[in-house]
């Protein structure tokens, strides 16, 4: 008897964590589908109004502030709140950087849609193994994260010293770091380590943010121009 209420019960909680899982994953996706689009609408604003780029010290300070905010309140309704502020935001310094790929490439257009093409492919395919297989990509955890810290900083570096190859270079370890990243938190709420929809959100959405423009930069740098 004993035994068959063993059965029973680890039967009720396996169907409890794949419900848990599946709210997590849905909720995901839906947030992240309209945080998305509400940056199209910040990014399609600032480039409508002609918005120029930020200074990179209220860009980082800004970013960093709300990401700090979301994840801080990211068990309660504020949570809702600073994910769309931190999104927004990032559509808005989004907006400036669109505007002169159309304005100073020839091809500028062709390069954006390119760019986006390739971000939702990459996203896609790379969710969609994640979700087939189930397979456990936790492992890549550490690695990812010195690595992000490590491409961050070059890419600083490029920035201040103006070394254009490798500013080239980041954008390509970007592309392979937020494919990993994209794998993993995908992994993580699959495989029940990621249990909270807002943190999961932020994490896929800066994942496709930056997949974008470090494309588009590679795709910009190869053009005729």
């Amino acid at each position: 008897m004993n035994r068959v209420s063993s059965v029973v019960s680890t039967q009720t909680r396996a169907q409890a964590s794949a419900l848990s899982t599946n709210k997590v994953l849905r909720n995901t996706y839906l947030l992240l589908s309209a945080t998305l689009a509400f940056s199209a609408v910040t990014a399609g604003t600032a480039m409508a109004f002609g918005m120029q780029p930020l200074n990179i010290w209220v860009t980082l300070g800004v970013y960093f502030g709300l990401l700090f905010a979301t994840m801080k309140t990211q068990d309660s309704a504020w949570g809702l709140l600073f994910v769309f502020l931190l999104t927004g935001f990032l559509g808005l310094t989004l907006g400036p950087i669109l505007t002169a790929y159309l304005t100073f490439l020839p091809n500028g257009g062709e390069v954006v849609m390119m760019a986006l093409g390739t971000t939702a492919v990459t996203f896609v395919g790379l969710s969609a193994y994640a979700l087939r297989s189930q397979r456990d990509f936790s492992f890549m955890g550490g690695f990812l994260t010195v690595g992000i810290i490590a491409a961050f900083v070059l890419g600083l570096v490029a920035y201040f010293f103006e070394m254009p190859a490798l500013s080239l270079a980041v954008s390509g370890l970007f592309v392979l770091l937020m494919s990993g990243l994209i794998l993993f938190q995908t992994s993580q709420i699959v495989n029940g380590g990621e249990t909270n929809y807002i943190a999961a959100t932020v994490t896929l959405y800066v994942s496709i943010y930056n997949l974008f423009t470090s494309l588009l930069h590679l795709f910009g740098a190869a053009s005729d121009d």
